[in-house]
């Protein structure tokens, strides 16, 4: 009689690599941690090279294949992905602003800042430098994949869309036998450096109730854009929930939008999302949509302000969040892309001097930042889904002229 072999899904891994992870952190020899920080970041180095493929193949085939509607689905989409992004940060500063003043305090400025620059360094590196960063293969995505579109049948042939659908496949390929099952490596390296550095520690016990408020915003961000998607859908929005649970877990270990995109396109499946359609919105959200990031990085200005006793209103932020929302874009997809993105214009919160990036406040906004990261990050890329809904029930319902197979 054959032994049946236990078959551990991806979450229950993911949670694992989190729990080893700090274990390994808080328990074992620096040359250990050393060791495994090293190995993920081999492994990291080369996720980098391949997202920018990843988005150039996922985002160029998902345009390409919407025969009906592709430029109007292209404008609805980064319109719900920006004003997801805005509506998120005011209300993250309303929220902020009304209960940061009842729990900071200013002792916990040093504390905090003595983890900005704490980090473990690996024995050695690789480098493997990508073939063109993001925003470029988002840009070249969208110039191919609508000229695919349009012009395929018409004005050319075949040859190029065949080439571009192959090229799809070894990405696929790619992702299922090498990134997703070394995921977990990844995420394990991830929180033991975070662990033996102190970051996580450090906030958890000087800030657990600003921590805590961030969470409880970017939980009632996705609560309440599921709903949405449910209602206009017609989907049970907690079963929309449960399905994104594995995305939330990817993003809350690897703190990286583009790292989870193969494993968010899963989820956008089990939504009933086409294929087109999931395709084409989860790589592109993974670049525009930054809800959470917005959420994490409001709050935290708003928390650093207070503890500087720095002027904040909502005609301060309004600009800072409009603002960032179109610089995101150009965000890398890695941890911490979103905060080094928002560097250059702290100061239109802090002002000229408070806000130099190089300065001592901007030191802590990236250690507050990347403490939180993980879960702001798995606030975007599950607002990413509940986009993809939306958008697949609009594209149904008024664009496609024909049924589309999930």
């Amino acid at each position: 009689m054959e032994k049946k072999k236990i078959k551990i899904g991806l979450v229950p891994k993911l949670i694992i690599a989190i729990i080893v992870g700090i274990l390994f952190g808080q328990f074992l020899p620096e040359g250990f941690c050393r060791f495994v920080v090293t190995l993920s970041g081999f492994f990291s180095t080369f996720l980098k090279f391949v997202i920018p493929l990843m988005i150039l193949a996922y985002v160029t085939m998902g345009i390409a294949d919407l025969s009906q509607g592709a430029g109007k689905l292209l404008l609805i989409t980064v319109a719900l992905a920006y004003g997801s992004t805005l509506i998120a940060g005011s209300a993250s500063y309303l929220v902020s602003s009304s209960l940061f003043p009842h729990f900071m305090s200013e002792g916990a400025l040093d504390q905090i800042a003595a983890t900005a620059d704490a980090s473990l360094t690996p024995f050695f590196s690789i480098t493997l430098e990508p073939v063109m960063d993001t925003l470029s293969a988002v840009a070249l995505a969208f110039v191919m994949g609508l000229c695919l579109s349009s012009m395929r049948g018409k004005e050319m042939g075949n040859s190029l869309y065949n080439g571009m659908s192959d090229f799809s496949k070894i990405i696929d390929k790619v992702l299922h036998t090498i990134i997703i099952p070394l995921l977990p490596l990844y995420i394990c390296g991830t929180f033991t450096d975070m662990t033996i550095s102190g970051k996580t520690f450090a906030i958890l016990s000087i800030l657990w109730k600003v921590f805590l408020v961030v969470i409880i915003m970017h939980l009632i961000c996705i609560t309440i854009q599921f709903v949405i998607a449910g209602t206009v859908s017609k989907k049970n929005p907690f079963t929309l929930i449960k399905n994104q649970i594995p995305g939330y877990t990817t993003a809350l270990g690897t703190q990286s939008s583009a790292a989870t995109i193969p494993v968010n396109l899963e989820c956008a499946k089990k939504d009933g999302v086409c294929e087109q359609i999931r395709n084409f919105v989860v790589p592109l959200c993974a670049n525009i949509h930054m809800a959470g990031s917005m959420i994490t990085i409001t709050a935290c200005a708003t928390a650093v302000c207070l503890m500087n006793q720095l002027p904040i209103s909502l005609g301060i932020i309004v600009p800072f969040i409009m603002t960032l929302g179109v610089a995101m874009v150009a965000s890398p997809g890695a941890p911490g892309g979103s905060i080094m993105t928002a560097l250059p214009f702290l100061y239109m919160v802090f002002g000229a001097e408070a806000g130099d990036p190089d300065g001592a406040i901007c030191a802590i906004m990236v250690a507050l930042y990347i403490t939180q990261d993980s879960f702001g990050t798995a606030c975007n890329v599950s607002g990413d889904n509940a986009i993809g809904v939306i958008v697949d029930t609009i594209y149904k319902k008024f664009i496609a002229k024909t049924p589309q197979e999930n």
